[in-house]
């Protein structure tokens, strides 16, 4: 786990804090200055980037494909529109691309896009620090492998794909030398009970099938837990959807976190990393004082008069143990020596006090 690259402003790698995207996607709801608005916020609330979506309805979806389907399921369910509508309002305008940028640039954050349209990739080229893989774009071979010849950082999201799927996506994308590689669960219903399939173990399989990439979480899941337990098991970029006001009508509103969730989720994260240590076993700072409270000391069980030899009857095993004082592991190194000055009963037994 010692891959570690630089993507936008920050370094990003298993000994460095997690990077947070907040994925505003189509909560700009048609409108720049609430694009921009969102960005200022998620800088606010500790997001290290905001991604958006590119795309254009007849690059992205089917109407017929949609229409001949004859229903629409799962979170598209609820949609007031057909598929192909909803997708042509949610569809960010190529123009606002430089300002969308400056306006990252202005609130200390980075400014990248998932883009899914091969020919609007030379007008976003200039702009992004990296490039963000949907996960429905995963087989799409010629699009991983566009995104990975720019030398840009890729993302690359896993959901809804086999394992033998994302070693074709990865191999799609060797021209890459920087990947992060998430996993992700694509239900955008927001259930709690999606818990039961987000499937957090995966990010162990991928950091040892994969040891170039750095491993990431993009999640639709309420809540932290998700979040908390993939940064546990190694992942260092976290994506989640973003908005101010979940209530909004549009079709990403409802899974998406509020300002108040994602500062919650931030001081969490900051938290647990503080926690998560360095991973080395040994007696910390804070445990200077009660390592001497809490360990036994060999001490005399009884008043003894130098010269006397120390047997197992003469000394007793008690707390404290001062840094001078011989632990009791030690016993063999005492047994049989002679004292060389007077103790009191209770009084602990130096190195320097035999010979």
């Amino acid at each position: 786990m010692s891959v570690e690259f630089t993507l936008g402003r920050r370094m990003v790698g298993y000994q460095h804090p997690t990077y947070f995207v907040a994925d505003i996607a189509a909560n700009h709801d048609g409108q720049l200055e609430r694009a921009k608005r969102l960005i200022r916020l998620a800088g606010e609330c500790g997001a290290q980037a905001a991604k958006f979506q590119n795309f254009r309805a007849p690059t992205i979806v089917s109407d017929r494909g949609f229409r001949d389907l004859g229903t629409q399921m799962s979170h598209q369910a609820k949609w007031g529109k057909s598929v192909y509508a909803v997708y042509q309002d949610a569809s960010l305008p190529l123009e606002w691309t430089e300002e969308l940028k400056a306006c990252c640039d202005e609130a200390g954050i980075d400014y990248f896009t998932a883009p899914y349209d091969l020919e609007l990739l030379p007008a976003l080229a200039p702009n992004v620090c990296a490039w963000k893989l949907g996960s429905g774009d995963i087989t799409w071979h010629a699009m991983i492998r566009r995104l990975a010849e720019g030398g840009k950082p890729l993302l690359i999201a896993t959901g809804a794909a086999t394992l033998q799927e994302v070693r074709d996506a990865v191999a799609a994308a060797s021209a890459c030398r920087d990947i992060v590689l998430m996993q992700c669960n694509t239900n955008y219903t927001g259930s709690i009970e999606n818990l039961r399939h987000v499937n957090l173990r995966v990010l162990a399989t991928y950091a040892k099938e994969f040891p170039g990439v750095v491993v990431g979480l993009s999640d639709h899941t309420p809540g932290h837990a998700t979040v908390l337990g993939a940064i546990a098991l190694g992942a260092r970029v976290v994506e989640k959807h973003f908005t101010d006001d979940k209530s909004r009508q549009g079709p990403d509103h409802g899974f998406s976190m509020s300002p108040i969730e994602w500062q919650e989720m931030v001081m969490r994260t900051r938290e647990l990393e503080a926690a998560l240590g360095d991973g080395t076993k040994r007696v910390m700072d804070n445990e200077s004082e009660t390592v001497v409270l809490q360990r036994r000391a060999i001490r005399a069980g009884k008043a003894l008069r130098a010269g006397e030899t120390i047997t197992e009857a003469s000394i007793v095993v008690l707390r404290p143990c001062p840094p001078d004082a011989i632990p009791p592991h030690r016993l063999a190194e005492v047994l049989g020596r002679v004292l060389k000055r007077d103790l009191d009963a209770g009084e602990h037994i130096r190195t320097a006090d035999l010979r």
